[in-house]
């Protein structure tokens, strides 16, 4: 990065101190909103099938209930386009502001949706349109935080590290929508949980948005931006510019993420309609698994990110990528059992390979797009992989095991996976440790 002239016209220790700031305000902002959007996960497999499509069989409800999960992948892309367009044009901090209301407000407003009983299919309609502007807003997200982390970084030998700390929200969010849901489910007694319990994780985030907004209000713009503005080398359409410049890096950085995010929804979203529904095992027993599961990623995120710094972000990515294709088999060997200690355990260890590649996926990524064009690209890029991964994954899995009844489908669905992002890995340009300041095309 910028090392020698816009790190050099800020002290040692402001400098230390922005980059402090620039993390935690990553971390917690991305935290709040992968909150906001595994909260609709979660609620997707245990409630919204049966207030919103009451009259459907449990199968085609969990089904519908899914796809309005999907749309919320599907809007990504449009937000990463959206923000990444005015990431690239006014700045990664004002972008950021604007992609947390989006979040914010749309899962505070689900709390208030009615259910069919009340308005008929109308009431799946605003939930469609509700996770949709979730998706915009998260699309926007990820891409921004990550800059925001890794262009404060000091030096480059520790990129790798330093964006994987908006990755540690993945976890932590996923671990806050569970223990509210759990929380609340245990709290609110018998039915009443369907009828208005889950709504109160919902309008909390608006919470957790207010706490977001105060911290991101007390950063500074990147130094990586700012020397962009300085120089005068603002794009004025930076999304077709990426798209003329690095069609390349867009589709392999989509590609790569397959393995990671296909096996992540069915680890975390489809467990619950699998497990509770099909396996008739304990809502409670899945949640605490889902959330002990998370805490190990609070430390193998980070550590991967760190040892990506070390031998390189490309190979740590493919070890992952290997691990996670083979470890659907063992998953779901645990799973079918329905023996709640193999369960829990494979639940819990199911997103080690998962944070393998999700640790130094952040850089891996960004690193390859040319700083003016970056926060496009790599939005791009990463959100496009909702479409064709995260979002029909667990769709694909619940047809997958309606039509074999064994999960060992769901487990080659996943090497399969593994397979398509192994080459687009293998593919991808590496600049672990070097200078990705300048444009590319001044080198």
């Amino acid at each position: 990065m910028a090392t020698v002239t816009t790190y050099g016209q800020l002290p040692e220790a402001e400098h230390s101190a922005q980059l402090r700031r620039a993390v935690v305000a990553s971390t917690i902002g991305t935290s709040i909103e992968w909150y906001d959007f595994f909260l609709y996960g979660t609620a997707a497999g245990l409630v919204f099938g049966k207030l919103f499509f009451p009259h459907e069989d449990p199968y085609s409800a969990t089904l519908l209930s899914f796809g309005t999960y999907f749309v919320g992948f599907a809007a990504r892309p449009v937000g990463a386009a959206i923000f990444g367009h005015y990431g690239d044009r006014i700045g990664r901090k004002a972008t950021l502001i604007a992609t947390l209301l989006c979040m914010g407000i749309a899962t505070f407003l689900v709390a208030f949706v009615p259910t069919y009983a009340s308005v008929g299919i109308w009431g799946a309609v605003m939930l469609t349109v509700l996770r949709a502007v979730q998706g915009i807003g998260v699309g926007g997200e990820w891409g921004g935080s990550v800059l925001l982390a890794m262009e404060w970084s000091r030096t480059h030998g520790q990129r790798g590290l330093v964006a994987s700390w908006p990755q540690f929200g993945v976890p932590c969010g996923l671990f806050l929508a569970n223990l509210a849901v759990l929380v609340f489910s245990a709290w609110v007694s018998g039915d009443q949980f369907l009828v208005w319990g889950w709504r109160i994780p919902f309008a909390l985030s608006i919470i957790l948005v207010g706490v977001g907004l105060w911290i991101r209000l007390g950063i500074l713009e990147t130094p990586v931006f700012q020397q962009l503005l300085d120089n005068n080398k603002i794009e004025r359409a930076p999304i077709a510019e990426v798209f003329k410049k690095q069609p390349r890096e867009i589709l392999l950085s989509a590609l790569l993420r397959i393995s990671e995010q296909a096996p992540f929804y069915i680890f975390t979203a489809f467990i619950f309609a699998y497990a509770v529904n099909t396996l008739k095992m304990s809502r409670d027993l899945i949640l605490a698994a889902v959330m002990v599961a998370a805490c190990v990623s609070f430390v193998t995120i980070p550590l991967s990110g760190h040892i990506s710094d070390r031998i390189g972000r490309k190979r740590m990515y493919l070890i992952g990528v290997v691990a996670v294709g083979l470890f659907g088999f063992l998953y779901f060997g645990m799973v079918d059992t329905a023996i709640p200690s193999a369960v829990f355990i494979a639940i819990v260890l199911s997103l080690i390979p998962h944070d393998i590649q999700c640790g130094p996926q952040a850089a891996l990524i960004a690193e390859s797009f040319t700083p003016r064009l970056r926060y496009s690209g790599a939005s791009l890029g990463y959100q496009l992989a909702s479409i064709i991964a995260g979002g029909p994954a667990p769709l694909i899995a619940a047809a997958l095991f309606a039509h074999y009844q064994s999960g060992n489908a769901i487990a080659i669905y996943i090497a399969a996976c593994a397979v398509v992002s192994l080459v687009a890995a293998a593919l991808m340009p590496d600049y672990t440790g070097q200078d990705i300041s300048t444009e590319y095309d001044e080198r």
